[in-house]
């Protein structure tokens, strides 16, 4: 038995949890906070507050993430907070470690609508890494577990409740225009992490008909280290045998699968249909 696979897992676990929460303190620092937009979460709340209270949004975004662990962990159990606690501390000493070195209070341009972009973009496909890993960021995540186990809304709709509400609070505490961008923003975000989400879990699920399925078999088990079903069936219009072999593989693997098929079996019918929800063994669901 390889006592080193555990160990490489963890290592790449956290190192993708280290690059989320960098991504998360870099959109926030340059873009979030000298804007102003305020699209959901503890960040943007931490805007709203730092504006009416005339504190800086690092300390505030620190001492409130810092509040809700503790009432996570009392609440929810200290099972929860493995990695969310990693990424939470990390952005939060991060930002205030940032706010202090090198403070940023204007936007680096004049163009609202392209550092808006950046905002949302960068920290969605950090929330999609995290999701993928069954982690958080922390913050409103938080409060939308919490809501989950109290109340009878679903995760999803809680977190939407609680990020809508901080983002009109912009309209308020900041201008006009400010509450706009704020609201597309948080369309915007959405938008962005599920599509993010689907392509990092995007799979290819083969149905291939043939007479010979022994190649593309082996080729699947011994160069792409998968497994496939096969079952029999009966051409309709000539009644010969067929067998159907069907398989779900990486993007990467798919790739090799065709093009082996192709030179290997050309009579080979292949239908190739894309799946972002695989749930099984090697894929999502299990270790």
């Amino acid at each position: 038995m390889d006592m080193t696979k555990p160990a490489i897992k963890i290592v790449k676990e956290y190192a993708l949890l280290t690059l989320a929460s960098v991504l998360i303190i870099i959109s926030t620092w340059l873009f979030k906070y000298p804007n102003n937009f305020t699209f959901g979460g503890i960040t943007g709340l931490s805007i709203v507050l730092s504006r009416i209270f005339e504190v800086p949004a690092s300390t505030l975004n620190l001492v409130m993430n810092a509040v809700l662990l503790v009432i996570g962990v009392a609440v929810l159990g200290k099972g929860f907070a493995g990695k969310t606690f990693y990424v939470t501390i990390l952005s939060t000493v991060g930002l205030s470690a940032l706010d202090k070195i090198y403070p940023i209070t204007t936007p680096l341009t004049d163009e609202p609508v392209i550092e808006l972009l950046f905002s949302v973009a960068i920290p969605a496909v950090a929330s999609a890494i995290l999701f993928n890993m069954d982690a958080s960021s922390g913050g409103t995540d938080i409060v939308a577990m919490l809501l989950k186990k109290h109340t009878t809304l679903e995760i999803g709709t809680a977190i939407f409740a609680v990020d809508i509400i901080i983002t009109l609070s912009a309209f308020v505490a900041f201008d006009f225009a400010t509450g706009l961008y704020s609201v597309t923003g948080l369309m915007a975000k959405t938008l962005i992490m599920d599509g993010a989400i689907e392509n990092m879990n995007l799979c290819k699920y083969f149905t291939i008909i043939t007479t010979n399925p022994k190649p593309i078999c082996d080729f699947i088990h011994h160069e792409l280290h998968r497994s496939a079903t096969i079952y029999k069936a009966e051409g309709a219009y000539s009644h010969t045998e067929k067998n159907i072999v069907l398989v779900v593989l990486k993007r990467s693997q798919a790739v090799r699968l065709r093009r082996f098929i192709k030179e290997i079996e050309p009579t080979a019918f292949m239908m190739i249909t894309n799946s972002s929800e695989i749930i099984g063994k090697g894929f999502r669901g299990f270790n």
